[in-house]
């Protein structure tokens, strides 16, 4: 399978990345800083870019199969103004498949369900910004063709793979608040071989 990742340099992406590769798919990753991508395979083509621009999302769109979004928010519009970019130039290549990495922010609140959990009390978080940014992103996929799927974690240290982890359909786990990176990255990764998500968000904790 031919795998175009985005926002391979981050820290969910990279380990994305490696299971893809180590499980022999082909990766192309699109990053600002090539330098930044520490791992060597044959394998894995990274070609300098900006998801921002056209021409260097419909370069790297073309003979790929599926699509993995680890972007971060970073503090801008980089995420919901690259989602339509990134949409259209999948539509060209024919491509229906991305999965990409969001926040529990966007999950429907248990206590409030007609709200998102970073809309109510449920979220602990003083700012709304990047629960703000996703959102306009599940927005957009939401009113695409694509088959997409979200993966909503939680809080996320760094820390080993332990493949014991909650999942559920457009909710948090009850009682949960932190999964791992690396567990996040394995969920996300499987996804590619999944349609249990499709057109859903998915909440992962412990």
């Amino acid at each position: 399978m031919k795998i175009l990742i985005l926002g391979a340099t981050g820290r969910v992406g990279s380990q994305v990345v490696s299971y893809a590769l180590c499980d022999g798919h082909h990766v192309t990753s699109l990053v600002r800083t090539p330098d930044n991508i520490q791992i060597m395979d044959k394998k894995l083509t990274v070609i300098q870019g900006n998801v921002l621009n056209k021409n260097d999302i419909d370069c790297v769109m073309s003979e790929i199969d599926i699509v993995i979004s680890a972007l971060n928010t970073d503090g801008t519009n980089t995420l919901s103004e690259s989602i339509p970019l990134i949409i259209e130039a999948m539509k060209k290549e024919n491509i229906k498949r991305i999965i990409t990495v969001g926040t529990a922010g966007i999950l429907q609140s248990r206590t409030t369900p007609d709200l998102l959990r970073y809309q109510s009390s449920e979220s602990k978080r003083k700012s709304t910004r990047a629960a703000k940014e996703h959102h306009r992103v599940y927005d957009i996929l939401t009113h695409s063709e694509l088959e997409w799927t979200i993966v909503c974690p939680t809080y996320l240290p760094d820390g080993e793979c332990t493949n014991m982890y909650r999942v559920e359909h457009n909710f948090l786990p009850e009682g949960g608040t932190v999964i791992s990176v690396a567990d996040t990255a394995k969920f996300t990764y499987q996804q590619i071989k999944s349609t249990k998500y499709l057109k859903s968000r998915v909440g992962i904790a412990y």
